[in-house]
């Protein structure tokens, strides 16, 4: 007797086809969503409401152009963006935007961990057993473990941030403060207000992600022939990621800035998930925080450090030994040293710590995306695949936006004069 052949109807198969095609776009725009994004979004929220909602549509254009950059990059040179930094430019170049890039990483790296911390003392566990903990076992799950599997270990982890689209329809906000906040832009001059800014763009365009992508891109081999499923992966984490921002921000303007409640730690960002899971929203914060931490610890030190040993020629890769590979294994292992040592200071505040990192990415960013946009623009280096009128308007816009806003921060106390 043959078995009867299970059909799907035509939209779910549509479905499955995305997600079978979902990869590195996916991967960077989950961990983006990390504890400090999760520290930024929190706090966004609950001391300006829904003010930086608009912001958060505007980056996300921006991010899906720039990811689409990198990944399109990645498609016709088959390279890195540090070796075609190299490449196109020589040695000062590269070396002024590795210096760049290893700050910014080192700064997000030191934030993972402040995210493993907070979420640690959640539950009465002292830093300084739960930091070196996670840490070393990271570090073994990266160099030893087959990492495609802890990669998919660690996104269903960072699935409880879904938690938060949840919340919102528990707690039912005003969807026309929320329509509004999006549609009319609002700007405050203030440092506080610019300075969450900063952090809100750092957070969700970071430049270890736009190296990530493209090496990924580059060392899976997906030509250009499989450039209309990386763009679809692309545009679809980009977008997914930062609707989940939105929410967080949502949820936490929506329960705490009513009540004058700004968040200053884990704690208090826990208590948005209230409605939603009650005395349990503790552990599903902290779930989530943990999740999206350890999966930024396994991404970040890793990317950084193939990154650096790429752009300037050294031996690089997990299969090469120590002897083989001295500066790859120096560069990883210094990243995780320094960013234990710093988490480790007794008395630091761990939000303070993830913002001011998310702050440091977006001042950085645009050193990066000038060299990033004329390599996109470079025939030699592009072909016929170089950037599009649009995307340069665009990519060029959230340049110029990152590098005005990085600009008042600094002129803004002497306004005051």
């Amino acid at each position: 007797m043959k078995k009867k052949k299970i059909t799907f109807p035509i939209w779910l198969r549509k479905i499955f086809a995305i997600f079978a095609i979902l990869g590195p776009g996916l991967i960077t725009a989950s961990a983006d969503n990390d504890a400090p994004g999760i520290a930024t979004y929190s706090v966004a929220g609950s001391k300006f409401g829904y003010s930086l909602l608009w912001l958060i549509v505007v980056i996300t254009v921006g991010e899906v152009v720039i990811m689409e950059m990198a990944a399109r990059m990645g498609s016709v040179t088959g390279k890195g963006a540090a070796d075609l930094i190299r490449e196109k430019y020589g040695v000062k170049i590269t070396t002024f935007a590795m210096i760049a890039l290893f700050i910014a990483n080192l700064g997000s790296t030191i934030a993972q961990f402040a995210g493993v911390a907070s979420a640690g003392e959640l539950f009465g566990i002292s830093k300084y057993i739960s930091v070196p903990i996670i840490a070393l076992l990271m570090v073994f799950l990266i160099l030893r473990a087959n990492y495609k599997y802890v990669e998919k270990a660690l996104l269903v982890l960072a699935l409880a941030s879904l938690s938060y689209v949840v919340a919102v329809f528990v707690i039912k906000p005003d969807w026309g403060t929320i329509g509004m906040s999006i549609i009319r832009p609002q700007f405050q001059m203030s440092q506080d207000f610019i300075f969450t800014v900063l952090a809100v763009i750092g957070t969700t365009i970071t430049p270890w992600s736009i190296f990530y992508l493209q090496a990924s891109v580059a060392d899976k081999g997906l030509g250009m022939k499989d450039y209309g499923d990386r763009k679809i992966d692309v545009g679809f984490g980009s977008a997914w990621g930062n609707v989940i921002s939105a929410f967080i921000l949502i949820v936490t303007a929506a329960m705490l800035f009513s009540k004058g409640i700004v968040v200053e730690d884990a704690k208090q960002a826990a208590m948005a998930l209230e409605p939603l899971a009650g005395e349990g929203a503790k552990i599903l914060f902290t779930i989530g925080l943990l999740g999206a931490s350890m999966l930024a610890v396994s991404v970040l030190p890793l990317s950084t450090t193939y990154a650096i040993t790429e752009a300037f020629g050294f031996e690089r890769g997990l299969n090469k030994s120590i002897k083989e590979a001295p500066a790859f294994y120096g560069t990883f292992a210094a990243i995780i040293l320094i960013s234990l040592l710093v988490v480790l200071i007794p008395g630091i505040s761990y939000f303070p710590l993830m913002i001011a990192s998310q702050v440091l990415n977006a001042v950085l960013l645009p050193a990066i995306l000038v060299l990033i946009l004329r390599m996109a623009n470079d025939e030699q280096i592009m072909g016929k695949y170089k950037n599009s009128k649009l995307t340069n308007i665009l990519a060029y816009a959230i340049t110029a936006l990152i590098i005005v806003v990085t600009v008042l921060m600094l002129i803004e106390p002497l306004l005051k004069v």
